[in-house]
């Protein structure tokens, strides 16, 4: 096997491994985003048992003042029939209608409160429903997104220990060449790209020098023959070229 072969098969191990960080990188965000949106189910949710609460609310305040309401009616009448003047009478009885009104006042409130009731307890019911759906959604994806985080993980760690091995074919047959692709691929990607039978680098679609072209020539001679091959740059990008003898 040649060095550039032996860098193309680097190369690819490289290529997978930069695919499964960039999508370990993205099922967290992916994940995040789908609860998200059940979070915005969850607060219309809470909003409609916070809508239906204070409709109970209501219900129990004005029920509270018709109940004191009906005390005081009832403190006015025991008051009322101690009395033994025709005036102080009639006052009294003036204060009970007026309590009485106001009571009245206070118990159509009461049911008008109670008529709130059942919408707010359906609209509770009916979101309820969707939550529930979209909760059971949600769980299954986040469930199948943790399987294929730690898929992509074994198969990191799987990629990453055959890496090691092509980077070592690489440095046995000639360190430099290893040394080169190392540096130039955190700036370029891929490192190792093919001359194209027009002259171009089929990394920057750069048109190279003809002394360029017959550098990459003979380092595919070279390697048909088992022979040392050399480093050949694109002058633009400095990736690596190769080419066919």
């Amino acid at each position: 096997m040649t060095i550039i072969e032996s860098l193309l098969e680097l190369q690819e191990v490289d290529g997978r491994i930069r695919e499964l960080e960039t999508e370990l990188k993205d099922l967290p965000r992916r994940k995040a985003l789908e609860t998200a949106r059940l979070s915005g189910v969850s607060a219309d949710l809470e909003a409609a048992k916070a809508s239906h609460d204070y409709a109970q609310g209501r219900v129990k305040g004005f029920e509270e003042d018709a109940q004191a309401l009906k005390n005081k009616i009832q403190q006015l009448k025991q008051t009322q029939a101690g009395l033994k003047s025709n005036k102080e009478y009639q006052q009294y009885a003036v204060q009970i209608d007026l309590v009485s009104h106001d009571l009245e006042t206070a118990e159509n409130n009461q049911i008008a409160a109670l008529d709130a009731i059942p919408s707010a307890e359906k609209r509770i019911k009916d979101v309820q429903s969707v939550y529930d759906a979209e909760k059971s959604g949600v769980d299954k994806f986040c469930e199948e997104i943790d399987e294929r985080i730690a898929s992509v993980k074994a198969e990191l760690d799987e990629c990453r220990g055959e890496r090691a091995g092509k980077a070592r074919a690489v440095s046995d047959n000639d360190p430099k060449f290893l040394l080169y692709y190392e540096r130039l691929r955190l700036k370029r990607w891929p490192v190792v790209v093919p001359l194209t039978v027009d002259g171009v680098c089929d990394g920057c679609h750069l048109v190279q020098p003809p002394s360029v072209g017959q550098l990459v020539h003979a380092n595919a001679k070279n390697g048909a023959k088992g022979k040392p091959q050399s480093i050949v740059a694109c002058t633009m990008c400095g990736r690596m070229l190769y080419g066919e003898e």
